[in-house]
This record gives structure tokens, C-alpha cells and sequence, in this order.
């Protein structure tokens, strides 16, 4: 049966019935079927946000993960755990031996000053690891994929916002690994029938409004974990470049709301399975933030001076960076809730104070 259609249940006329040749239509609504779900880098910062939407939306969830950055903290009671390695294909086989009707992909490296510094490793985690991640799906009849990629695919912005029709020109390896996978997936859709949805964005930031996904990320990079570590007395702060063509002279960034990215990922889901294609979406707030205004709203927030040194500006940092979310809304109705700056610093603070306190 196509569940996109409803069923129509056809009631003939019973033959005491007065009413001869007359037809009663039951519409009976279809009800969603829950899928199992692998959700691979689930104990990671935003892995672990993905898991929780995943169950919001009903599905039941098994995170793979090797705890090489993710936390067991993040883990949560009702799923499923598999400790394993995606550079180990016996584990992955293990894991989708065990039937899954979707995965979500989030276990790729992300430091992109370290890639061009080793970008072997990058190449042998990111591209064999989603190689044998692929792999082993197809092997098991694991049909949907939605892989969590970057906006670093596009490289040096040519207009704004960034759309999907930017070309696509990395500037770092870690943006190249990506648009690599971007490339081996729709080759993989071609042959094997592997139906994925790519989702491009810049900064995921913020932590789970509710409190309940508070696992700090490990060795954070983005300008929010930073802050906090200064409001907290632990990290000096630093504005690289205050002297921009920006509306305060720092530099403009797209940070999105990692519930808001979580939302992102269930509703790819959802468009794979009801309309059996795949697709590439970027996922921004189509303006961007300053450095100055998230420092501003983190003093105001948090109570605490947080001084910051201006250095020169760093060889290689655009101006603006942030992409449009026009196509992710058309056909996923996706538009992001909390990422706006305020709720970007409070969750992020709430839960750095929370670890503060342990």
C-alpha cells in the first residue's frame, strides 16, 4: 500500500437497507509507522539532540557510537546502545544485522584547521568511515540515510545568502571530505537505491531548552563554548578582526540552534519516507550573528564581564558567512525556532553552569 494515500473503505448498501445503491466512504486516517533507527555519533553533542527528536517523533532509536568524543550522558535509558567503530566493518555489519529501517550519520571529524594539518585522518575516518557506513546499510536493505554534512562545502562565499545552487569550492579538507560523501551518496542512490538527505549548515550551538541534553561537546571550536569557558574563568577570550564591513565590525557567522538542526534531521526522515527521494538542503537563519553581539548577549545573560582581547584579523576569515533555509522550508517546512541569540546563550549557559556545579 502507498501510505501517502488514505484508504478508502467502501460500505455497499446491505439489502434490508431502504437506501438501495448508495455508498458510504470511511476515511480512515493513516497512521504513521515508527521506524528503527541507527543513529551512528548518537552520543555526541549534536547526535545526542537528534536521538531526542527522534523519539519525540515516535521512532525508536539504537545510537552507534564509540565514545571518542560522545558522552554516556548523553545516552538515554530507552535506547538501544552498540559500542563500535565505524572503521571496523565487522562492527557495522553487527549493528545493521540487527535490522534498521533508517540511519542517521553524524560521525565524521569536524576540525577544519586540523584537517589541513592531517588530513589523513580525515580521510581514512570521514571517507572509509562513511564508505563502510554505506556499505554495510546496503548489505542489511538499509535504504535511508540522512547525513549530517557542512556549509564548509561551498568554501568562500560568492554571494549571500548561500544557497544550494552556490557552487560548491572547499577551502579546507574537512569541507572536501564532505562534499566527497555529498558525491558518493548520490552515486550510491543511483546504483544501489540508497535514499539520502544531506543537510549543510555553518555553527550548530545551544543546548536541548529542556534541559534534558546537557553533555558539554568535547574540545569545542565555535565562538559559544568559548565565551563560556570565559565567563566561567577558564579561557582567555579573543575578537580576531574588529574592523570588518559588518554592522559592529566583527565578523558575521550563521549559528543555528542544534534542537532547531535536530528538527532538521526527523523531518528529512519523514520526506525520504513519504516521498522516496533524496535531497541536499542547507539550514541557516539567512542573517547571521557577530562576534560582538553573541559576547554582548553573554554578558547580559550570564552576569559576568567576560573581557575580550581585539587581535588582527586571521588570514582566511570571510566577513559573512551565514545560507539561506528558503528550500528547507519549502519542502521539509522546516524554519528554525530557537536560534536566535538569546536562546542560543541561555541554553548554552545553562548547561555549562550545570556541569560547573557537579
Amino acid at each position: 500500500r502507498n501510505p501517502e494515500k488514505p484508504v478508502f473503505c467502501e460500505a455497499k448498501s446491505h439489502p434490508k437497507n431502504k437506501i438501495q445503491n448508495s455508498t458510504f466512504v470511511l476515511l480512515v486516517k493513516h497512521l504513521e509507522v515508527k521506524m528503527k533507527v541507527l543513529v551512528i555519533g548518537g552520543a555526541g553533542y549534536i547526535g545526542s539532540h537528534v536521538v531526542k527528536e527522534l523519539m519525540k517523533a515516535g521512532h525508536e532509536v539504537t545510537v552507534f557510537d564509540n565514545l571518542s568524543s560522545g558522552l554516556r550522558e548523553n545516552l538515554f535509558a530507552k535506547n538501544g546502545f552498540i559500542y563500535g567503530n565505524i572503521l571496523i566493518p565487522d562492527d557495522l555489519d553487527a549493528a545493521f544485522s540487527q535490522g534498521f529501517d533508517a540511519f542517521v550519520h553524524l560521525a565524521a571529524f569536524k576540525a577544519a584547521g586540523e584537517s589541513m594539518v592531517k588530513p589523513e585522518k580525515y580521510s581514512v575516518n570521514n571517507i572509509t568511515g562513511t564508505l563502510n557506513i554505506m556499505n554495510a546499510a546496503v548489505k542489511h536493505n538499509c535504504f535511508k540515510m540522512i547525513f549530517s554534512s557542512s556549509a564548509a562545502t561551498f568554501g568562500e562565499p560568492q554571494y549571500l545568502p548561500i544557497d544550494e545552487k552556490h557552487p560548491q569550492n572547499p577551502i579546507n579538507y574537512y569541507g572536501f571530505t564532505k562534499l566527497e560523501i555529498e558525491r558518493f551518496m548520490t552515486w550510491y542512490d543511483n546504483l544501489k537505491g540508497l535514499k539520502f538527505a544531506a543537510l549543510r549548515y555553518f555553527n550548530a550551538a545551544g543546548y536541548d531548552p529542556e534541559g534534558e541534553v546537557h553533555g558539554l561537546e568535547q574540545k569545542p571550536e565555535n565562538l559559544l563554548p568559548r565565551v563560556m569557558e570565559a565567563a566561567l574563568g577558564e579561557r582567555d577570550l579573543k575578537i580576531f578582526g574588529t574592523d570588518y564591513e559588518t554592522r559592529d565590525g566583527t565578523c558575521i557567522r550563521d549559528y543555528v540552534h542544534v534542537t532547531d538542526l535536530a528538527r532538521a534531521h526527523v523531518m528529512a526522515l519523514d520526506y525520504i519516507e513519504k516521498n522516496n527521494k533524496s535531497l541536499m538542503l542547507n539550514l541557516g537563519t539567512e542573517k547571521g550573528t557577530t562576534v560582538k553581539e553573541i559576547i554582548e548577549a553573554a554578558r547580559k545573560i550570564t552576569g559576568k564581564p567576560i573581557p575580550a582581547a581585539e587581535e588582527p584579523r586571521r588570514p582566511g576569515d570571510p566577513a559573512e558567512l551565514y545560507a539561506t533555509s528558503k528550500l528547507a522550508k519549502e519542502l521539509l517546512g522546516w524554519e528554525p525556532k530557537y536560534s536566535d541569540v538569546e536562546t542560543l546563550v541561555k541554553t548554552t549557559w545553562e548547561a555549562y553552569t550545570k556541569h560547573s556545579k557537579q
